[in-house]
């Protein structure tokens, strides 16, 4: 993907330029991963007037010598390790001659804001905004090429972990163990902490895996994703423990299966994003399930497992083609249990055969 950097930090310097001023700097680790390729721990990306300038300190995570950067792009190693990045950038800018530096000031603390001033107090600053977010919203094929693989690690590691046996076994470990097979089959690690809840433990929207055993009867809820090369996708799936669920599991997650399905089937160019939100909610409330669903349908995914667009009932604007989201609706009955069903989508027109599903562990409520 080498070549791409160097167009999209063109198209950033363009918008930069338009709004007045000579240079940008990006300081949000996934903007500046999406612009040059790479994210030390501790970096800022300066568009400036005369170069564009990767400023990174030193970590023994991130060696620059260990293949090519990206072609345009000059790393500055700070000799001091608790010097800020993004501080030296200013003073960067300023000596290049720029006026004017936009920044991220939607990433950036008071103390970081007051530091750019002090370093450059002739530098005017102004507000580059969720400029590079939005250019991140819709992905190219080689971006979603990642997404892919990232899915498709994901479905491995869950399709592993169901053909062990899981009563007895904890939620803590469970966990582990999904990690490490995301690890195994190619993953970079896992794009989130992975979810496992069992029993009552899966009637919480939220939760951090606890030592409580897997047990017959229980609904366990798995929530886990690959980041692959950066990119991240989720999936979801919600199982019964024992031979045979009992009625009010099959019924509740009938329900939530239903309510995917409808948000999968209103995921299309052009539609408001509301929308898909309203479809999936719709089913949940008519079911009389509502007050146990979440604020949300659904997320964009990408450099971050949860970004742009939102799939809420707030949200606004327009889903385009081309742009990977999350559907995963969920009911959850504190001290009971609940279901959510997750993936990964990619928007597609209708003429392109509708949203590509990039996780394809199965929906069917399995009994393991």
């Amino acid at each position: 993907m080498s070549e791409v950097y160097a167009p999209r930090r063109a198209r950033l310097r363009e918008q930069t330029a338009a709004a007045g001023a000579e240079a940008a700097l990006v300081s949000r680790p996934a903007n500046v991963r999406y612009l040059c390729g790479v994210a030390p721990a501790r970096s800022a990306l300066l568009l400036g007037p005369v170069q564009d300038v990767l400023v990174a300190a030193p970590t023994p995570a991130w060696d620059p010598g260990s293949g090519p950067l990206p072609e345009g792009l000059r790393v500055l190693l700070l000799p001091d390790p608790a010097a800020d990045p993004a501080a030296t950038a200013a003073d960067l800018a300023a000596a290049d001659g720029a006026g004017a530096l936009a920044v991220e000031e939607h990433h950036l603390t008071v103390t970081r804001h007051r530091a750019l001033r002090a370093a450059a107090p002739g530098l005017r600053l102004a507000d580059l905004g969720r400029a590079v977010e939005q250019a991140r919203l819709v992905k190219d094929e080689q971006e979603i090429a990642c997404l892919r693989i990232a899915a498709e690690i994901a479905d491995q590691a869950l399709g592993e972990l169901l053909e062990s046996i899981l009563v007895g076994r904890t939620e803590r470990h469970l966990a582990l163990e999904l990690e490490r097979r995301l690890v195994d089959h190619g993953a970079d690690g896992s794009a989130f902490p992975t979810i496992v809840a069992a029993g009552p433990h899966a009637g919480r929207a939220v939760h951090t895996p606890t030592d409580r055993r897997v047990e017959e009867g229980d609904f366990l809820s798995i929530c886990l994703g690959a980041d692959y090369q950066g990119y991240r996708c989720e999936v979801g799936r919600t199982f019964v423990i024992g031979t045979s669920p009992a009625d009010w599991q099959i019924e509740l997650y009938d329900v939530v299966f239903a309510a995917q399905r409808a948000g999968r089937e209103a995921l299309s160019p052009g539609r408001a994003c509301r929308d898909v939100d309203r479809a999936a909610r719709h089913v949940l409330d008519a079911a009389g399930y509502g007050d146990g669903a979440g604020p949300g349908m659904g997320h964009g995914v990408g450099l971050e497992i949860d970004e742009d667009p939102r799939l809420t009932p707030s949200a606004m604007g327009k889903l385009d083609a081309c742009v990977p989201v999350t559907v995963e609706p969920g009911v959850h009955i504190p001290g009971r249990g609940g279901v959510r069903i997750d993936d990964t989508l990619v928007v597609r027109p209708q003429a392109d055969g509708g949203p590509e599903l990039l996780t394809i562990t199965t929906k069917e409520l399995l009994a393991l």
